[in-house]
Order: C-alpha cells, then structure tokens, then sequence
C-alpha cells in the first residue's frame, strides 16, 4: 500500500470563534442522523431509476415493473423504502395506485444531483 500524506493544519491552531459559529448554526445530532439516513436511500440504482421515473410521470407498479424489467413484488419493496423516506406518495384510483414524487424537493435533489455529476 502506497503511503497517503493526509492533508492538516502545519501547526496546531484551533480558531475557536469560527468553531464557535459553525458549531451554532449545525443541526442537532438527531438531524443530521435522519439527513445521512435520506441520503443512504438514494445510494441504491433501483430507487433512483423508480424516482427518474416518477419525476417523469406518475405511474403505478405494473408500468414501473415493466420499465424497470423487474418483478411487481420486487418494485413494491422498493417503493415501501421510499415511501417511509417520504420521497414519495401514492393515490388510489380503484384498484390502482399510482406513485408520483413527494414535492418539489425531491426534483430538486435529483436534477441537482444529476447536474452535479455532468459536470465533469
């Protein structure tokens, strides 16, 4: 294994009044929890092509199973994660359920993200 330099200060120098500032304006623990909780939920392909899909359209699982070459059983797992994370919601039209995004905020994170990694 190659040895790494790991990047510090030259000396040490805490700058209590930035520490101070930034300490007072970060989330409480509980928050940030729940925040690397969100983002644990975007780190699987098949939930991110199910949320494209819904940022396109609302559908219901037979049109997503179809899309996504899976089984219905297998993209209802899928939704229920999403679901609890409440990046999406769900209405009844008979015996048909359709699945859009949440709200604008989860558009907004997947066009951000996509535009963050393009550009390369």
């Amino acid at each position: 294994m190659e040895n790494q330099e790991i990047e510090r200060c030259g000396y040490l120098c805490v700058h209590e009044e930035l520490v101070d500032q930034v300490r007072a304006r970060m989330p409480d623990d509980n928050t940030l929890v729940r925040l690397a909780d969100l983002f644990k939920v975007f780190g699987d392909g098949t939930r991110i092509r199910i949320l494209y899909a819904l940022f396109e359209a609302e559908v219901c699982v037979c049109d997503l199973a179809k899309l996504l070459g899976m089984t219905q059983s297998a993209v209802s797992h899928q939704l229920r994660t999403l679901k609890q994370a409440r990046l999406i919601k769900s209405r009844r039209d008979g015996k048909t359920v359709f699945y859009t995004l949440a709200d604008d905020h989860v558009s907004t994170l997947l066009r951000q993200g996509t535009e963050h990694i393009r550009e390369d």
